[in-house]
């Protein structure tokens, strides 16, 4: 279904009839980590990811993987695997 909580108008997995049935009703904003990756999308309520609710889950490895692509930190965008 389509986000109407924090990412208005994108296709969502996690939205229903009801609303957000994520943890806590919502996405979490990016982290420091994730500027620069080009699955980030500015928002009227925010900075979010596009493929991770919550990012800062996806970082306590210290990589962020997006199939064949990764974010390696601020300002390095991504690159191949």
């Amino acid at each position: 279904m389509i986000c109407n909580s924090v990412k208005q108008g994108v296709e969502c997995f996690f939205m229903n009839k009801t609303g957000c049935q994520f943890n806590g009703g919502a996405c979490h904003a990016i982290i420091e980590q994730c500027n620069g990756c080009q699955k980030v999308k500015e928002f009227p309520t925010g900075n979010y990811c596009l493929i991770f609710p919550e990012p800062s889950v996806k970082w306590r490895t210290g990589e962020m993987h997006h199939g064949h692509t990764y974010c390696q930190g601020p300002g390095s965008g991504t690159g191949e695997s």
